[in-house]
């Protein structure tokens, strides 16, 4: 209003009085910048209203929200208290359950530890046999870790002549270091497995290609008993036949691949079920 005034004095005082053009101009110029900075003024006045009014929204938006929560929370403790949720029996019934998954997480953290524990042992029984075999050809025999238990795999030509379970004299040291490392760790098994290709076999002494396989698993099991004292109860011997192939029959060199002989290392058959087996669990019914 002041600005409006003052404008209007100027403008009856250049009607009025006779001015330079100079002093002239320079009082438009001022007019005209004090309208623009009453224009600003305005405007800040404009949106400081409308902040203010939106704070005053959101003030009272809280507002409702609060007694909601103050209003849900007052029912709930009600419903608590007039249906007696947490009676004596809810609660018993709570501690059961409680109880029972703690069992269950202990049991699960014990078979953590005992799978942890059987990856490490595997681990060492791998480079420990490696190493031990170091001297012999890989195409002959591999070493690895399956199912979780360790694969001594054998090639046939190592071990037998071809149709025949009697173990080679220069096959025997190779029997003999892996039974040096089982030895070493008493309390594993082994389970050793005899294969075939496909091919029949029939002769006065072996009926065909399972009784080839079983016969060659014992003769290792009763060497390594006989020549290098692993205790007999801690090891099987088994035939597979020709039923579980490494490679296809079709070939020469897939059917040497079949006729194998695999010492697999493992747990303790009881042991390792007792392992599986998990605590009881108490009903919280």
């Amino acid at each position: 209003m002041k600005i409006t005034i003052l404008i209007s004095i100027l403008i009856f005082v250049l009607l009025t009085s006779c001015v330079s053009q100079k002093k002239y101009t320079d009082l438009h110029n001022r007019a005209e910048l004090c309208e623009g900075e009453l224009r600003n003024a305005s405007n800040k006045l404009l949106m400081l209203e409308n902040n203010l009014a939106n704070e005053k929204n959101k003030s009272k938006a809280l507002e409702k929200q609060g007694d909601y929560f103050k209003s849900t929370n007052t029912n709930l403790l009600d419903r608590l208290s007039d249906l007696s949720i947490v009676s004596k029996f809810g609660a018993e019934s709570i501690k059961k359950s409680l109880e029972a998954l703690n069992e269950q997480n202990t049991y699960i953290k014990d078979l953590t530890g005992s799978m942890q524990r059987k990856d490490s042992l595997n681990l060492a029984l791998v480079m420990n046999l490696k190493r031990s075999l170091d001297d012999f050809d890989d195409e002959d025999i591999s070493i690895e870790v399956k199912k979780g238990v360790v694969y001594v795999s054998i090639s046939d030509r190592m071990l037998f002549k071809s149709g025949s379970y009697s173990i080679n004299e220069s096959a025997q040291a190779v029997i003999g270091k892996i039974a040096k490392i089982v030895n070493d760790h008493k309390e594993l098994d082994i389970l050793v497995e005899g294969h075939t290709d496909k091919v029949p076999i029939h002769t006065d002494c072996i009926e065909d290609n399972w009784d080839l396989s079983t016969k060659r698993a014992t003769s290792i099991v009763r060497l390594m008993q006989t020549k290098f004292n692993v205790q007999p109860e801690r090891m099987t011997a088994g035939g597979r036949s020709e039923f579980v192939p490494k490679a296809t029959n079709e070939t020469s060199n897939g059917r040497a691949s079949n006729r194998r002989t695999e010492i697999i290392i493992l747990p303790k058959l009881d042991q390792f079920f007792n392992l599986l087996t998990p605590p009881e669990v108490v009903s919280a019914d």
